[in-house]
């Protein structure tokens, strides 16, 4: 189900000046408080036209949006995404040799660029990854030879003339199909997957290992990366996200539970367990706590579109580098800095431990990531501006604005202002994804998948 309004909030994007206008348009998911697990959003990918939205939930389905054509004599609104397919992609399976159950949640979602009529794209869970299939069919064939229109076989002896089967129009019918199937290459869980631009082969990272496989070869991987010490008691990082570079084939990243973010190349060994570059950035001594290792950690890392900046979140902040300087990054965006006095009773409640994914708009100039409350956090490159927004049910009028929102971290509050004790931390936004070529985004809370878009004249 869904829900459509036009709601408005300010950001001053990218434009010199020009505002952006935010309007609400669509919420997918049930208002229930009570929601299942099953239903939890754990994944939002958009292909690389905008056309199609993909979510994937820890009940394993893959639900896919399709953005209707315009409507030409709306020019306010551009075509909604309404459902065009939804699959199983995974199953809840048992490792007995391990006596370990393995969850059918979807951990990330990519999408292959489109080369004909068919769409394609990569789902994994904790330890097997497939490629789908999504295809369109309405046309069927009729006027078979050797069975009948139910599908029972005709005895070949009763068959005296010959008929020429022929296509007719049937209703549209969405079809999801598994190609292949990827599995028994992980031994800890797989955090991420990307597909390299020679759209042949993809990586997959898990907490140890990096793992290259070609995508049309399922029973056997290349070990790029293994950082597994010969005694575990040694262990002193894990793996957190890896991407590939978007224009250089042979290189790619993966950042670590340190803080650190390491660039290989593959050019240089066939094993790349010693990087080419180390981005790291020196702690700041005055903030050192208990915690300091914890927040440093890296949930996400995202090249931008022109392959000359990455941007790595870790729980506190968002930060961008450069390839080019690899002793700090070139920018520093505070989420949630209110929260570094809350860290204690945030370990306390397991919060600490949230990955939060970040995102670039089209033209690299704005990101975007998600914070708790329900809210999500945009960060201007070219103005130093940022804004905080909520995505809610509550006061989704037509034509009601939606404020921008501030939070008191101490102090007396304003009459606008949240007080940093009464956020919901239960509510947050994990996964967010932006539109490559509109300023459309996507944004999932709990069980419900927000749709915004800017508003148009």
């Amino acid at each position: 189900m869904f829900l459509k309004f036009s709601l408005r909030s300010v950001f001053y994007g990218a434009g010199g000046g020009n505002d952006i206008q935010w309007c609400f348009s669509q919420v997918k998911g049930a208002v229930d408080d009570d929601v299942a697990e099953a239903d939890i959003i754990s994944t939002v990918e958009f292909n690389h036209s905008g056309e199609l939205l993909a979510t994937g939930d820890k009940g394993g389905r893959v639900v896919i949006f399709q953005q209707e054509q315009e409507n030409k004599t709306q020019s306010h609104s551009r075509g909604e995404y309404n459902v065009y397919s939804t699959f199983q992609s995974h199953e809840p399976e048992f490792d007995y040799l391990k006596s370990l159950e393995i969850e059918e949640k979807i951990n990330k979602i990519r999408w292959l660029p489109q080369k004909n009529a068919a769409q394609f794209l990569l789902s994994t869970n904790d330890k097997t990854i497939k490629l789908w299939k999504i295809s369109e069919r309405d046309k069927r064939p009729e006027g078979y030879n050797l069975k009948e229109e139910d599908g029972r076989y005709r005895d070949p002896t009763t068959v005296t003339t010959l008929r020429v089967p022929v296509f007719r129009p049937m209703d549209l019918m969405v079809e999801a199909s598994p190609r292949r199937i990827f599995a028994n290459a992980h031994t800890y869980h797989i955090n991420s997957i990307s597909i390299n631009s020679d759209y042949e082969t993809y990586l997959s990272a898990d907490d140890l290992r990096i793992n290259l496989w070609h995508l049309e070869i399922t029973d056997r991987s290349f070990n790029i990366v293994d950082i597994k010490p010969a005694n575990m008691e040694e262990l002193t990082e894990v793996i957190t996200a890896a991407e590939f570079h978007p224009n250089s084939c042979n290189t790619f990243v993966y950042s670590s539970s340190k803080g650190t973010i390491r660039l290989c190349d593959m050019r240089a060994s066939a094993l790349c367990d010693r990087h080419s570059k180390l981005f790291e950035e020196p702690e700041d001594p005055s903030n050192r706590s208990f915690f300091s290792e914890i927040i440093s950690s890296i949930s996400d890392v995202k090249f931008s579109h022109s392959g000359r900046y990455m941007m790595t979140r870790d729980y506190l902040s968002v930060k961008i580098w450069d390839l080019n300087m690899e002793n700090r990054p070139v920018e520093t965006y505070q989420v949630h800095e209110y929260l570094r006095s809350k860290l204690c009773s945030l370990y306390e409640n397991d919060c600490i431990f949230d990955k939060f994914e970040c995102c670039w708009n089209g033209s690299d100039s704005i990101v975007m990531t998600g914070s708790y409350n329900n809210f999500f956090r945009m960060f201007d490159r070219n103005t130093k501006r940022d804004i905080t927004l909520e995505a809610s049910w509550e006061n989704n009028k037509p034509r009601t604005v939606l404020k921008p929102r501030k939070v008191c971290a101490s102090g007396k509050r304003k009459k606008d202002e949240i007080s940093v004790d009464s956020l919901d931390f239960n509510k947050k936004i994990l996964h967010t994804a932006w539109h490559p070529k509109e300023n459309i985004i996507a944004v999932a809370t709990t069980n419900n998948l927000y749709i915004f878009q800017d508003k148009m004249n």
